[in-house]
């Protein structure tokens, strides 16, 4: 049996949600980052990933909880590989009705009722039956997951929130990087720009993102490709509006990170799109 991975989409008009249905027997995840969080069930086997400078481990009847924008890979733990499904919320969804945003402790916890909850919702959402339930079974698992796992004293890693300038410097070089993903500026006009030297310039992104400027531009326009593709935009298409040099480029990166070819992402995502209500 060889690797197979199926995304779904769903959308009730305020979020969309990304969710991941994969068996995998060799396939080893690069070391990327999501902008969503990624809550997710491990049906068989044991999967390992390395995250917050530890390798961690997720088998059968545990529950994986990782926050946006932490840099993290992922591979099979043993022979035989790994089944799983993965939801992939918004701070903005998952937090819905919650008046603080709570981080995440431990990104592996053991919990047979959050578990049993999220892989419900997970199935009845992809199953494309009675969309009332299963929105309504996605409000009980993020409920389960931020009030059992959920703490408000956890803040994220990388640079304090204290340190406004350094924060802003950062964010200057994200909007540099997002103005044109076509035609990335050299290093040390990136540099200039924001007033560091190269090396402080990719020191101070590094802290604060866990990754260096190319690639978290790398990963943002994987990101980028997939709302495309997920829109119907043709592969081909899609590698040159986002700055792979080709579709091969795009398709060496987009598979390393999500776990499936272009193509196969944009026709699951569409096939679910089709399919009656």
């Amino acid at each position: 049996m060889g690797d197979s991975a199926e995304w779904t989409r769903v959308d009730d008009g305020r979020h969309a949600l990304d969710l991941l249905t994969a068996s995998y027997q060799r396939h080893q995840f690069a070391r990327h980052s999501h902008a969503t969080f990624a809550i997710g069930v491990v049906t068989r086997g044991e999967e390992q990933f390395h995250y917050r400078g530890e390798l961690r481990r997720a088998g059968v009847g545990s529950l994986a909880i990782l926050e946006p924008d932490e840099p993290h890979d992922g591979m099979a733990a043993r022979p035989g590989g790994w089944d799983y499904r993965v939801l992939y919320p918004s701070e903005s969804l998952l937090f819905d009705g919650h008046r603080a945003r709570a981080g995440f402790r431990e990104p592996i916890v053991t919990d047979p009722r959050s578990v049993q909850l999220v892989r419900a919702a997970h199935e009845a959402l992809t199953a494309g039956g009675d969309v009332f339930a299963a929105q309504s079974r996605l409000v009980w698992a993020f409920e389960a997951v931020i009030r059992r796992h959920g703490d408000l004293r956890v803040a994220g890693g990388g640079i304090k929130a204290s340190d406004t300038a350094a924060l802003r410097k950062v964010d200057a070089i994200r909007q540099r990087l997002l103005s044109d993903l076509r035609c990335a500026p050299g290093l040390r006009e990136l540099a200039a720009e924001v007033e560091l030297s190269p090396y402080h310039m990719l020191r101070l992104f590094r802290e604060a993102t866990g990754f260096p400027p190319h690639a978290w531009l790398v990963l943002e326009r994987v990101c980028h490709a997939r709302l495309l593709l997920a829109a119907g935009r043709a592969p081909a298409e899609v590698a040159g509006v986002v700055g792979f040099a080709d579709q091969a480029h795009l398709t060496r990166w987009f598979k390393r990170v999500t776990g499936v070819t272009p193509a196969a992402f944009r026709n699951s995502v569409q096939d679910a799109a089709r399919a009656p209500a």
